[in-house]
């Protein structure tokens, strides 16, 4: 599995604006940081404030803000709000398989994908910005 870019965008300028959390962060700030698109990066923003993980701001004191501290959000709810779907195979997606009725793939690739997000949920912000640690280490697999 991998996550999109834009995921990946999301979690920088989440991370970006929780090492900066005595100011508002503009689109132009954090796209200068990390050399991408500011058009780009305003769809990612706009996705992060529908899902309520930031609050923006306009005009004079405008700019981008966390909705709640970075200890609150989760990796996996920022994972769940910015991946289309965890579709891993054409069938759970809806493409038509002639296995499909015999195949336990689906399932064991649910399963997998749940316990992906249970762990993505157990990590905050606040626990993947450098100089933090998560409160509790992940189980030993």
């Amino acid at each position: 599995m991998r996550l999109t870019h834009f995921t990946d965008l999301a979690l920088r300028l989440l991370l970006f604006m929780a090492a900066h959390p005595d100011q508002r962060t503009t689109i132009a700030q954090a796209a200068a940081a990390y050399g991408v698109s500011r058009s780009h990066l305003m769809k990612v923003a706009a996705r992060l404030a529908s899902a309520g993980l930031i609050r923006p701001g306009r005009g004079r004191g405008g700019g981008l803000a966390l909705s709640r501290p970075p200890r609150e959000i989760t990796l996996g709810e920022v994972l769940r709000a910015t991946e289309p779907d965890f579709a891993m195979v054409g069938c759970m997606a809806g493409e038509a398989c002639t296995l499909t009725a015999v195949c336990r793939l689906p399932s064991a690739l649910e399963s997998a994908l749940r316990a992906f997000l249970e762990t993505a949920d157990r990590y905050s912000i606040l626990d993947v910005l450098p100089g933090h640690w998560p409160v509790a280490p992940p189980p030993q697999i």
